[in-house]
């Protein structure tokens, strides 16, 4: 005979025993609730029986501890239910956890050969992630929205690294940092659900949506005078690098990652092979500036940095803040530029003044003609002007 466990009353009188009581949801479809100790409190067990194996499965559910004790039951119950309905459609019984769920999208990175891609999300993983307990040692199948609404605010609240090691940052991160944040994640936890480990995406469907407008075109535009005084206000080392952001489109950390070996003098042509995506690509470049990366290449081994600090090492992001705030402040640039600027006007530039076609630019940009059109679309407006005019009948 059944046991009534759909009740706090009736659970409360259970005797503690290991072996869990019983209630029948389906034909071989069975919501268990194991008392451990007396007085409430119990946790909840989904057993259904494999029809092909004739043996029974086993899944705990937990003790849903975090709701009144009075709908318990009933949580449980719809819980077991999109177990039966999970597995019955080929889903996973193994218990995948939300960390365990993250090293499974980077080993897909890999197998794919995104190298790139792979340390990007390796590092947001390790920083947002991992550090975060609760969220990494959760099930992915009970994920909440909750527990994700948790974790989103904690990335609003948390600063930005400070340049100084030695003081407290206080600067608000942006809103596109966190939507690549939050992007990484929910990519992690859609492959979970399409190998079978968790019945839906309900728990973060809404939580990891993209905040809206984040990507905002990149306003601070920088004129060849204005780029010229902020290199001869850099120092050498910075000065070099500088000049390589100003005269290819491409993003500081691509250009920080390129060695000797990237650069081909006798061809004129440069590999960039670290960049947002990982794929390699050869840009073949004009005599200015292949003469300008000769120079730099001059008495180096291949795998040294093409473009190296001071003292040999490769530059990024937190070597290049401070001296490039420095060289800004003295050539009296607006207050928002930064490294990232460059490559903003240099695209503006191929677009505007050179009248390259968006693809084109794409490809040397290293990014998709979707994203250059989404950006700088409407610096064609002109452009398509000027060629009505030229429709004129008279």
């Amino acid at each position: 005979m059944a046991t009534k466990i759909d009740s706090v009353s009736a659970r409360d009188k259970l005797k503690v025993r290991r072996e869990p009581y019983w209630h029948r949801i389906a034909k071989g479809v069975f919501l268990g609730y194991r008392k451990m100790i007396s007085g409430p409190g119990g946790t909840w067990i989904f057993r259904v029986l494999d029809e092909s194996t004739r043996k029974q499965k086993y899944h705990s559910l937990g003790d849903f501890s975090e709701l009144s004790d009075n709908i318990r039951f009933d949580a449980a119950q719809k819980a077991a239910r999109e177990w039966a309905v999970h597995l019955d459609a080929g889903g996973s019984n193994g218990v995948l956890t939300v960390e365990q769920a993250c090293k499974a999208y980077v080993t897909k990175l890999r197998d794919a050969k995104m190298d790139g891609a792979v340390k990007d999300a390796e590092g947001r993983f390790r920083r947002w992630v991992y550090s975060d307990i609760r969220l990494s040692n959760t099930p992915v199948m009970k994920l909440t929205p909750a527990v994700l609404n948790d974790w989103r605010n904690k990335l609003v609240r948390t600063p930005t690294i400070p340049q100084d090691k030695n003081k407290k940052s206080t600067n608000i991160r942006a809103d596109s940092s966190i939507n690549r944040e939050m992007a990484v994640l929910k990519a992690a936890l859609n492959l979970a659900l399409e190998d079978g480990h968790v019945t839906s995406d309900s728990a973060w469907k809404n939580k990891l949506k993209p905040i809206k407008d984040a990507d905002k075109r990149r306003e601070c535009y920088l004129d060849l005078n204005q780029r010229k005084a902020l290199i001869a206000n850099a120092p050498a080392d910075l000065a070099a690098f500088l000049t390589a952001l100003s005269l290819m489109p491409l993003r500081p950390g691509a250009v920080a990652a390129l060695t000797v070996g990237h650069f081909d003098k006798r061809l004129g042509v440069l590999t960039v092979g670290k960049d947002k995506h990982g794929k390699d690509r050869k840009i073949g470049l004009p005599k200015s500036t292949t003469a300008f990366f000769a120079e730099q290449s001059k008495g180096k081994l291949p795998a040294a940095p093409l473009l190296p600090r001071a003292g040999g090492k490769f530059w990024d992001k937190d070597s290049w803040k401070g001296p490039f705030k420095d060289a800004a402040k003295a050539a009296k640039l607006p207050t928002d530029a930064v490294t990232y600027s460059l490559r903003h006007s240099t695209i503006t530039d191929l677009i505007v003044l050179h009248r390259l076609d968006l693809l084109t630019v794409a490809r040397l940009a290293g990014t998709s003609l979707a994203m250059i059109e989404k950006h700088y679309g409407h610096l064609l407006q002109d452009q398509a002007a000027e060629g009505l005019g030229k429709l004129a009948l008279g």
